[in-house]
């Protein structure tokens, strides 16, 4: 589907539902997700069809995934770093602690 025009000169390394790759250091998360034939990233909170970067520029929000354990990123807005950690999300977003 997707493929490299070029080499990238720098490379740093994800983990995405688990699986480590090494990508682009200058990539977002949604590229780097595609680079690696990832298409789907999430699942639709109703009907629980498949999801994935559509826009890539912020609009559209099909590319919701978990970064560092925080729900609900857009992958096309965040570049990818050493050491991040993504995971794929399904269903709708959790609430996390206590407070009112």
């Amino acid at each position: 589907m997707f493929r490299k025009i070029e080499n990238p000169k720098d490379l740093v390394t994800i983990v995405v539902d688990g699986r480590e790759l090494e990508v682009d250091a200058t990539a977002s998360v949604a590229a780097a997700l595609l680079g690696a034939g990832m298409a789907t990233v999430r699942r639709s909170v109703v009907t629980d069809q498949p999801r994935g970067p559509y826009c890539l520029m912020g609009i559209c929000f099909e590319c919701l995934v978990t970064i560092d354990g925080v729900q609900n990123r857009q992958a096309c807005m965040v570049p990818v770093r050493d050491g991040m950690t993504i995971s794929s999300q399904r269903g709708a977003r959790t609430t996390q602690g206590g407070g009112r």
